[in-house]
């Protein structure tokens, strides 16, 4: 079976994690690397300037103190390179990191711990997902229900051998409607949109009367305009971006062309 290595930035013990790993587990080994806290928005960052810890805290669940990007490069770099490990000399055949508590569209990906991670894999060579499932934060009575949307969504790619289809130096960036599985219209490839926050900062004052802030702010929708992942995701639709990370190999056209076939070819039609 093959190898997959599970990540994500909302933590280790998070909801959409464990139920990836549990849709998965039937199919594949996976081997699950994932910070000890949540690291939500902390975009690809590495821990240079201080120690890293890995914590086994059950049979293939390792906890890591640092951010998501770092998670991979544990499980690449040592995990299955360690000649103490019992991975090594085995190969890690995919990164998938989420499930994600909430979307990660248009320019989020930027910001995104969850999609940092798999970025770090694909830079290493290893075919590469980030999913999210789109959570609405004032209705999470169906949460676990609702992640299993995107979880059986990754199981059908897996099985349909999706890392065949991402090309180097790219991955693909899954968003998830938060609803039931039968209530999803169907899968669209999409782009990279852009997504409007007020991004408001409010000042404060501590007890001792010195300044502080927080940076917050409203979302006020998106950029109008055609096959955004934003708009997917408007229409109930599950959101499929391909991501180029450099000037290599195939154009962004052509993997959305190929994506597409894929789906086409692995997927059931809405009737």
């Amino acid at each position: 079976m093959m190898n997959i290595v599970l990540t994500n930035d909302d933590g280790v013990h998070a909801p959409g994690i464990n139920i990836l790993r549990e849709s998965l587990a039937d199919i594949a080994n996976v081997i699950v690397v994932a910070p000890l806290t949540e690291r939500s928005t902390t975009g690809h960052t590495l821990t240079l300037d201080t120690t890293v810890r890995l914590q086994e805290i059950s049979e293939n669940i390792y906890g890591c103190n640092g951010f998501p990007a770092d998670c991979s490069l544990m499980a690449i770099g040592h995990l299955f390179k360690n000649p103490q490990s019992k991975y090594y000399g085995q190969k890690i055949d995919m990164v998938i990191s989420g499930i994600n508590r909430g979307a990660n569209l248009g320019q989020d990906v930027y910001y995104s711990g969850t999609v940092a991670a798999a970025r770090e894999a694909a830079f290493h060579g290893i075919p590469s997902i980030a999913v999210s499932s789109c959570m609405d934060f004032l209705n999470t009575e169906n949460k676990d229900l609702y992640y299993y949307s995107a979880s059986n969504f990754i199981k059908t790619l897996v099985q349909s051998n999706i890392s065949k289809v991402i090309p180097q130096m790219s991955l693909l960036n899954i968003n998830v409607p938060w609803c039931k599985e039968a209530e999803i219209l169907g899968t669209r490839v999409t782009k990279t949109g852009l997504r409007k926050y007020s991004e408001e900062i409010e000042e404060r004052i501590d007890f001792r009367g010195r300044k502080y802030y927080w940076i917050g702010g409203i979302y006020k929708g998106y950029e109008d305009f055609s096959d955004s992942d934003c708009q997917a995701i408007e229409d109930k639709m599950i959101s499929v971006a391909p991501v180029k990370l450099c000037d290599y190999g195939r154009s962004q056209m052509e993997m959305m062309e190929t994506v597409k076939g894929f789906l086409e070819d692995v997927l059931p039609r809405k009737s």
